[in-house]
């Protein structure tokens, strides 16, 4: 029987179907080889389509269920959902509903449904467009969104919840110029020094990409090291490096800098973006908790977490975990850090960060670690940073950033970052 033609509807529908029937992160998937048969337009169509379907997943269903007598086979949901998406964003409705029809042809098991994937999406393409802003705005799943309210409270967490449903625009950092950058890529210069540029397109084809002027980076993201504020010539450890945007701005700030990461797959993506840049650092593949080199001027541990920080970013992340992995993550933060102290030189200074949301994971684990280690203290001097609202600053020294900050100009990721001394 002859393969389906892989086109980027379907391949957004294969990764729907891997999310949310097995609880895969799309990136794993991605970096897995799912999208490389496609040209890289139609990747970054295909990753699009899948992010803005999992963005408005309630939406879709709530509209499909006007017109569904039950819920059909999971891949069939998912093309309904994805076309459903697309029809609602203004997708021309033949071209939508005649791949949708097409996609689920060709599949064996269930190509006799393809009478009701036609019939369903032609009465959606009527009622979708003028209906779903009147649809109520898709929320995060209780077992997220009780402890964020038990944080921060409703009003906040609605808000972030706005700004995951808005989605993100591409964020870049860049080893100089950053105002003659934002003129040449039609971008906006946010307040921390990062650019931004509401329509990404394909990143690679922008220029300064290639002759490696930049990398893509969250602006929140961005911040870390320059807490860190890191001199020429000072060595430097960033544990935990990939996929390698923390890497490139402590080299490109002329920092003697040993990257080090327990994936060799994910090591190797930051020895590319290094190559692609024309920055140096040396790169290790090894587990952070067993690194013995040093003593070193500064380290930045952005220790593996929930990732809750990044929804807007990864719409995937509520449907894929179910929050069952974040006690297993909080103690190895917390053993990360530990050793990552005794890797210091006297007087040298520790970034501590996590891109999540939850206090466990940042406020918490800065307060613990104060009680283990008597004379640790918080540098909150560092926190004095170009656009760095001192709202944002703790009780306990530390800088939370959360996706509702800057919502006149697209909200950030959620962060956690603190500067430790003894």
């Amino acid at each position: 029987m002859k393969k389906p033609k892989l086109t980027a509807r379907s391949a957004a529908a294969h990764l729907l179907d891997r999310v949310l029937g097995e609880g895969r992160l799309m990136s794993d998937l991605i970096a897995g080889g799912a999208l490389d048969p496609l040209a890289p337009a139609d990747r970054a169509r295909a990753q699009r389509l899948a992010s803005e379907t999992l963005r408005g997943l309630a939406r879709a269903d709530r509209l499909l269920s006007r017109h569904l007598r039950k819920g059909p086979p999971l891949p069939v949901q998912n093309v309904l959902r994805l076309a459903t998406v697309e029809l609602a964003q203004g997708g021309e409705s033949h071209g939508v509903v005649n791949d949708a029809v097409d996609i689920i042809g060709q599949s064996p098991r269930h190509a006799n449904l393809k009478g009701l994937v036609n019939a369903v999406l032609r009465k959606v393409a009527e009622e979708a467009p003028r209906s779903w802003n009147d649809l109520r705005q898709p929320g995060l799943p209780d077992w997220l969104r009780g402890p964020l309210v038990e944080a921060w409270g409703k009003g906040a967490v609605t808000a972030m919840e706005r700004a995951h449903f808005a989605g993100a625009a591409l964020d870049i950092t860049l080893k100089s110029d950053p105002q003659g950058w934002a003129d040449r890529l039609g971008a906006t210069l946010l307040p921390t020094g990062s650019l931004r540029r509401s329509d990404p397109g394909q990143v690679s084809a922008l220029p300064g990409y290639a002759e490696g002027a930049w990398w893509v980076q969250d602006a929140a993201a961005a911040l870390p090291v320059q807490v860190l504020a890191p001199q020429p010539g000072e060595t430097v450890l960033d544990l935990c490096a990939a996929p390698g945007g923390k890497t490139l701005q402590l080299a490109a700030a002329g920092a003697e800098v040993t990257a080090l990461d327990l994936s060799e797959r994910r090591m190797a993506r930051v020895a590319e973006n290094l190559a692609r840049t024309g920055l140096e650092a040396t790169c290790r593949v090894e587990d952070a908790r067993a690194h013995q080199g040093g003593p070193y001027d500064a380290i930045l541990l952005d220790a593996p977490c929930s990732a809750t920080g990044t929804i807007r970013r990864h719409p995937d992340l509520p449907h894929a975990k179910d929050g069952s992995d974040f006690g297993a993550l909080i103690t190895l933060q917390a053993e990360m850090l530990d050793h990552a102290l005794t890797l210091l030189k006297p007087g040298g200074r520790l970034v501590f960060c996590t891109c999540s949301l939850l206090p466990d994971e940042g406020e918490c684990q800065v307060e613990e670690a104060l009680a283990r280690h008597p004379g640790l203290t918080v540098d909150r001097a560092a926190l004095a940073q170009p656009g760095i609202d001192p709202a944002w600053i703790t009780e306990e020294g530390g800088l939370r950033l959360r996706p509702d900050y800057w919502a006149d100009l697209g909200g950030m990721d959620g962060f956690y970052i603190a500067c430790l001394r003894f």
